[in-house]
């Protein structure tokens, strides 16, 4: 019952920016900065934490091993075994989340004002103190490896590893961050052990809270929760550089439809012109607006059931993105059709009528994201990974109403690149030719 209670709270606390937030920028005794938004009308509080880093730092011989870490940290910690852990974390009534992605670590906690300092303790010993069992790291082990496995048949991922594995070779970003059967096999305890000093450490690390604790409390506890990592961690690696050209790759896979990825080289988060590139991309193929290529690839010509396109600005390297599926024989002309509205774009921009009605569309969906506190504690850690400023929730808004139609149209020209468009085909498709 307390853990549907505490659901319960994650989903229905404070809610904005309906109601504006105060968003408060603190540093612990220890010297650790957060951002703080204080709602004490419920005793429940959202904290979330991000590594700057994350599976990038794997060693190239060790590919998955900040991956297969993050997977042990709640398999027993300190004093705890697996079990033990899990158990002291039900009767709490807490929860947490640990994550990794290419770019960043991600960990979450939840927890109710009377268990926030055993919670918290809880949650020390996974972050400071992982056991990692053998017993655990062999059953973790074996999840990923039967993922790896099951990657095999998922023409999905086929096509997005194919993908970055030919646009960034060597780098990271052109391995899978799961890694492969064979560098998971050989990943030990002493490679876990150094994969979290590589990558969970002081000088890389983002916090925010929201809820039922103060300044000051939420000072004490990251000093107690985070104060014994690393002060540094490993370098970071290097800026990835883009190796592909136009064209298409197929890679052969027996099914009765085609998958493509597809891409170039994008625009960074920081680039004065990011949201005009990002206006532009949500009219192109954006997932959740009536997009010119849904409307041109499915609506009129029926050779799809879903096609989109976006804006991935990585930290390492930034990419436009999209992916579409068709049946062999008619893959062909949906990639004609995408090659043919990504020129139309670059050559014209949008119209006054398409911007009016993305600006609506986007300013009125932004309020939606803000539906509790979990998910604006997310928000703002993503903020500041990201540099953005404490005002930017205020400010968001106005900065889409600003982009006009001179400014889409001088940014389609500069991103969107259709002779360097790149598609990467995995199926039988009929009309290409099948890569060696």
């Amino acid at each position: 019952m307390i853990r549907l209670l505490l659901g319960l709270l994650t989903a229905l606390t404070l809610t904005a920016p309906a109601r504006a937030l105060d968003i408060k920028e603190i540093t612990s005794p220890g010297g650790i900065d957060a951002w703080l938004v204080e709602a004490h009308d419920i005793p429940f509080t959202a904290l979330e934490i991000r590594f700057k880093g994350g599976a990038s730092l794997d060693p190239a011989d060790k590919r998955g091993a900040t991956n297969l870490m993050m997977g042990l940290l709640e398999e027993g910690a300190a004093d705890r075994d697996a079990r033990a852990f899990a158990r002291d974390r039900d009767a709490l009534a807490a929860t947490y989340g640990f994550s990794a992605s290419t770019d960043s670590l991600s960990v979450s906690a939840r927890f109710l004002t009377e268990n926030r300092d055993e919670a918290v303790e809880l949650l020390r010993d996974a972050l400071i103190a992982p056991r990692f069992d053998e017993d655990a790291i062999e059953r973790v082990r074996q999840q990923v490896l039967a993922s790896i496995r099951s990657d095999y048949k998922d023409p999905n991922t086929i096509a997005a590893q194919t993908f970055m594995t030919l646009a960034y070779g060597d780098h990271p970003y052109g391995s899978s961050m799961d890694g492969t059967e064979d560098s998971v096999a050989t990943i030990t305890r002493d490679d876990l052990i150094a994969a979290k000093a590589a990558t969970m450490a002081l000088d890389r690390v983002y916090v925010s809270a929201v809820g039922d604790i103060t300044a000051e409390e939420l000072g004490a506890l990251l000093d107690r929760l985070l104060g014994d990592l690393p002060a540094n961690g490993a370098p970071q690696a290097e800026t990835a550089t883009y190796l592909l050209s136009g064209g298409t790759t197929v890679t052969d896979f027996a099914s009765p439809q085609s998958v493509a990825i597809f891409g170039h080289e994008g625009i960074a988060r920081h680039d004065p012109d990011f949201f005009p590139a990002f206006v532009l991309s949500e009219v192109l193929g954006g997932g959740g607006y009536s997009s010119r290529l849904m409307e041109e690839v499915r609506e009129k010509r029926g050779l799809t059931y879903g096609v989109y396109s976006y804006l991935a600005p990585r930290l390492l390297g930034a990419l436009v993105m999209g992916q579409v599926a068709s049946s062999n024989n008619r893959v062909a002309e949906a990639m004609d059709v995408i090659r043919a509205e990504w020129r139309r774009m670059a050559e014209e921009g949008l119209s006054e009528e398409e911007l009016t009605a993305v600006k609506t569309y986007l300013t009125g969906a932004y309020p939606l994201r803000f539906d509790g506190n979990a998910n604006i504690a997310g928000i703002m850690v993503g903020m500041q990974y990201q540099g953005l400023g404490t005002d930017y929730i205020d400010t968001r808004n106005d900065k889409v109403n600003a982009v006009t139609v001179e400014d889409i149209k001088r940014v389609a020209k500069r991103i969107l690149l259709p002779d360097e468009l790149h598609f990467v085909v995995v199926g039988q498709p009929e009309g290409l030719e099948v890569a060696n």
